[in-house]
């Protein structure tokens, strides 16, 4: 799989820590914050964090807070390369949805989270009262707080998915502002701001130099079970609509839904410009690796007629990039440099 430049190996973050002229101001314990309609108070910066999913893990590896982890979980995709050292610091409980016990086994002083099937009120795993009875404080992504369920939809879809739908595009402000909470827990508000300037500027880059193009589209395939199953997607309004739109062009999925699932007869009727195959690396499912992703595209007899599967317009990013998180626009550089290669005339 393609690798991405990361700023902790590009010396961005430094260069931005350096640059600053004006420090913040320190943060002022007991810090009470508000997240995903909660109270949150922290009497002190944590020391013993367990991250439930990979961004929440590595937001906290991006601020260089390694040492105050006791432990992660859920990991769809590796760690980006440029974390691994920061990672192998850390233990991992499991690269699926962890047990409470294995998290409270770690004696976390705090437990942020990236999904809501991680740390939400219908979650297998835990929920916020689970630790709040003990006096642990937890975060729950804004991203993963701001889809709605069918019953809060004000347009009546059944449109589901089991993550919910979301009714606007998401964007990086959701991302900007988890990064900028984690780091006013752990008072090094400089290196969350210097991590926020620098992910903005490459933003920035992207979105100047691929211009609005209303014929491109894009279809996400995250992954199936089987070849014969229906399609897992990444839906209009997620992550992957970002991506679609910060390069120019728009999801193929006209959909409200999270993660909508699509038989290939209507996937073929969407006509994307170009398929994006996820590369999933827990090794799960049948079609998790882009390869064999690739193989099905280039070898299904009716698939196959898909003009984007003629035109050689398939396209590789990781998985974890379909879900709100850092990956995202590491994957939507991924998707660019790729972008340049093909004809899109």
């Amino acid at each position: 799989m393609m690798r991405i430049p990361c700023l902790a190996a590009s010396g961005a973050l430094a260069a931005a820590l350096l640059a600053s002229a004006v420090a913040a101001e320190p943060t002022q314990y007991p810090l009470t914050i508000e997240n995903c309609g909660q109270q949150v108070t922290f009497e002190k910066a944590p020391e013993r964090a367990v991250a439930l999913g990979h961004n929440s893990a590595e937001i906290l590896f991006l601020l260089g807070l390694e040492d105050r982890m006791a432990g992660t979980a859920f990991w769809p995709n590796k760690v980006l390369p440029e974390l691994e050292k920061a990672n192998a610091k850390v233990d991992v409980l499991t690269v699926e949805f962890p047990t409470l016990e294995a998290i409270l086994a770690k004696q976390p002083d705090f437990v942020p989270a990236m999904l809501v099937t991680l740390l939400g009120p219908d979650s297998k795993v835990a929920k916020r009262e689970d630790f709040e009875k003990l006096g642990i404080p937890t975060y729950l992504s804004p991203s993963a707080c701001s889809t709605v369920t069918d019953a809060q939809n004000a347009t009546g879809s059944k449109d589901t998915g089991i993550y919910g739908l979301r009714e606007s595009l998401w964007n990086m402000d959701m991302l900007y502002q988890e990064i900028d909470d984690l780091a006013r827990i752990y008072d090094v508000q400089d290196r969350g701001q210097a991590l926020i300037d620098d992910l903005k500027a490459r933003e920035a880059r992207l979105r100047d130099e691929f211009a609005r193009r209303d014929d491109l589209t894009f279809l996400f395939w995250f992954s199936s079970s089987s070849p014969s199953d229906d399609a897992y997607l990444a839906g209009g309004n997620g992550p992957s609509g970002y991506v679609a739109d910060l390069l120019g062009g728009s999801n193929a999925l006209k959909t409200e839904a999270e993660w909508p699932a699509l038989g290939w007869e209507g996937i073929m009727a969407a006509e994307p410009t170009v398929i994006v195959a996820a590369q999933v690396d827990r090794e799960r499912w049948a079609l998790d690796e882009a390869q064999t992703k690739i193989d099905f595209l280039t070898s299904d007899p009716a698939v196959s007629q898909m003009e984007a599967v003629k035109a050689g317009r398939i396209a590789v990013i990781s998985g974890s990039a379909m879900n709100p998180s850092v990956h995202t626009l590491y994957g939507a550089e991924q998707l660019a440099q790729q972008l340049r290669s093909f004809d899109l005339k």
